[in-house]
């Protein structure tokens, strides 16, 4: 049971490790999936995919009403991954919303968001 990592896609934000193009190609293919998860539910209205499965790892999805995604990266066993993800989205409204100096779809930069996630993650 294992937290591999944690991706916040918005607009303006990309992931440390990857370059621009290989942050739009991943986001990208990330909103196209949940688009057509949303669009595909048997059962009517669904917000798209919530949990996506690999061989060794699970991707669980949160996605926010402004449009912001939060990516967790887990091993296929990780039981606490939608209560982790709802504490994330907490500090995230906490540390960088409620922050007045923070425009909405700019890259997160935030001492106590980083603090407060790595406090969460371990």
């Amino acid at each position: 049971m294992a937290i591999y990592g944690l991706w916040v896609i918005n607009k303006a934000d990309g992931l440390p490790h990857l370059t621009s193009n290989e942050y739009l190609v991943l986001a990208g293919t990330l909103h196209g999936i949940h688009a057509i998860t949303s669009r595909l539910s048997p059962t009517g209205s669904s917000s798209g995919a919530h949990v996506i499965s690999g061989e060794t790892f699970k991707m669980n999805i949160l996605l926010t009403a402004t449009g912001t995604k939060f990516v967790l990266l887990t091993s296929l066993v990780e039981p606490t991954a939608d209560s982790v993800l709802q504490k994330v989205y907490e500090i995230y409204a906490d540390a960088v919303m409620k922050n007045p100096f923070h425009t909405p779809e700019m890259p997160i930069r935030s001492e106590g968001f980083d603090s407060r996630i790595t406090a969460l993650l371990g």
